[in-house]
């Protein structure tokens, strides 16, 4: 894992100025849920939702239709990010145009993060490995 991290790590700062690409790069054995707060950072509003814990996914996203329903500010990006599935195609909801900043509260630890906005179909909210690398929490 500790390889994978510090690939993670050199491929962004790589993407300074690059193109970005965003692949889920393995199905996961099982699924991994937790329940963690979201704060808005303007209005301080929160909600709390159930994230799915990914370790095959090269980012934090969001889904769309969930950051609509809450009324969370997207910010767009400058260069839209390329979404593959794992079997190398294009995702069908297209590429990532937004991103969102949010406080994310979990089990008394608070810190400010950045997803990136797409379809996740039913799923809300993904940590992918930059988190996990990050946090290492215990899972049961």
């Amino acid at each position: 894992m500790r390889k994978e991290l510090k690939e993670l790590k050199e491929q962004s700062k790589k993407a300074k100025g690059e193109e970005r690409v965003v692949k889920h790069t393995m199905q996961p054995l099982r699924a991994v849920w937790m329940k963690v707060g979201l704060e808005k950072v303007d209005t301080h509003e929160r909600v709390t939702v159930d994230v799915l814990l990914d370790s095959g996914a090269t980012g934090l996203f969001m889904n769309k239709e969930f950051v609509e329903k809450n009324g969370f500010r997207m910010e767009k990006l400058e260069r839209p990010v390329k979404v593959m599935n794992i079997d190398g195609t294009h995702n069908k909801g297209g590429d990532i145009m937004h991103k969102v900043t949010y406080n994310v509260y979990y089990k008394g630890h608070r810190e400010r993060a950045k997803f990136d906005v797409c379809n996740l179909g039913r799923t809300e909210v993904i940590l992918g490995m930059p988190w996990l690398a990050a946090h290492n929490p215990e899972i049961d």
